[in-house]
């Protein structure tokens, strides 16, 4: 059973630590929160034990009635691992600052460059090549999501050349500080970065995406064009989706045609928090036209790369030498369909 600590109890932090519980090989050992608000108070209802990040802090917990455990610094001598779920850039810092100075392993979100980590992963990817590392970074939502879906399609026919158009959405549900927004805001860096990250996990494959933000909070959705390098059929790429471990080929003819009424369908499936784990690829949209493949998919921003972050754990710590193993558990405990 190895020790697991998150530095920074958030939106993908919370969800890291309790798919991180309901393991068997693994524990949450502490959180760590800077600010005593409601996320700090349901982590220790949750029965994790809190650490500050910012120990000057310390008086604003006592006074919000949250127990703390003591310190960030106290709580990473006590791991095997630290899934550090800081803001952006944030993390590559606590690599040099931290991690790499008292020789604690660490995983970090997408938000960090892969220079800046040395090496991204995907677990169906590359879980191999992970094996034993100190330091890795679980690529983006998005990012992880064009990896589940064009890795089956690379083993089945080979791939030429990837387009993808990314339709983001402008924020997080939770996050109320943006404001109402009515505008669709294109990113004009073409091609955008999205890409570039695939490629940090598939290298052989040619990804160039644009990328536009638009007023929703609940999901991002990908559309897809993939030059085959071999004949499939449209029916042979529905049968490697629906082999893959994380892929949910869904039917708009079931109700399932937008991204309100995937995310009501995860709620009904009783996931915590309404997370959709799985990358739906709508079946309707998958067609196969002169050596091209459509085809179009959403991802849930706040969720997808949970799973991973389960896996990689795995594979830094020796855990499980094979990826496929690693993966069905990690979707057994979770419930991963």
């Amino acid at each position: 059973m190895k020790n697991i600590g998150i530095n920074g109890y958030g939106t993908i932090g919370k969800r890291v630590a309790d798919a991180v519980s309901a393991q068997d090989d693994m524990k949450i050992v502490g959180v760590t929160k800077r600010s005593p608000d409601f996320e700090a108070q349901m982590a220790v209802k949750k029965g994790y034990d809190l650490y500050l990040s910012a120990p000057e802090k310390e008086s604003q917990f006592e006074e919000a009635g949250i127990e703390v455990s003591g310190t960030a610094d106290e709580l990473f001598e006590k791991l095997d691992l630290v899934v550090d779920c800081t803001p952006g850039g944030i993390g590559s810092q606590n690599k040099t600052d931290i991690y790499e100075k008292i020789g604690l392993k660490a995983i970090f979100e997408g938000g960090e460059d892969h220079d800046a980590i040395g090496s991204s992963f995907n677990a169906e990817a590359n879980y191999e090549s992970n094996i034993g590392k100190d330091y890795v970074r679980v690529v983006s939502c998005n990012t992880t999501g064009l990896c589940r879906t064009l890795k089956p399609v690379y083993d089945l026919a080979g791939i030429k050349k990837v387009r993808a158009v990314m339709v983001r959405r402008a924020a997080d549900p939770n996050d109320a500080k943006k404001g109402p927004i009515n505008a669709i805001v294109p990113t004009t860096e073409v091609p955008s970065h999205h890409g570039p990250d695939v490629q940090t996990i598939i290298p052989d494959v040619t990804v160039i995406t644009m990328a536009l933000m638009v007023p929703t909070t609940l999901m991002h959705t990908h559309n897809i064009m993939v030059e085959l390098e071999n004949n499939v059929t449209t029916d042979d790429v529905l049968d490697a989706f629906k082999e893959a471990y994380r892929v949910l080929p869904i039917q708009k003819s079931l109700k399932l045609g937008s991204t309100a009424e995937i995310m009501e369908y995860a709620k009904d499936l009783g996931r915590s928090r309404g997370n959709m784990y799985e990358i739906p690829v709508w079946e309707e949209s998958v067609n196969v036209e002169d050596g091209e493949l459509f085809y179009m998919q959403a991802v849930h921003q706040e969720s997808d790369v949970v799973p991973e972050n389960v896996d990689a754990i795995r594979a830094m710590l020796e855990l499980e030498d094979d990826g496929e193993k690693s993966i069905i558990k990690t979707n057994k405990a979770m419930g991963i369909l």
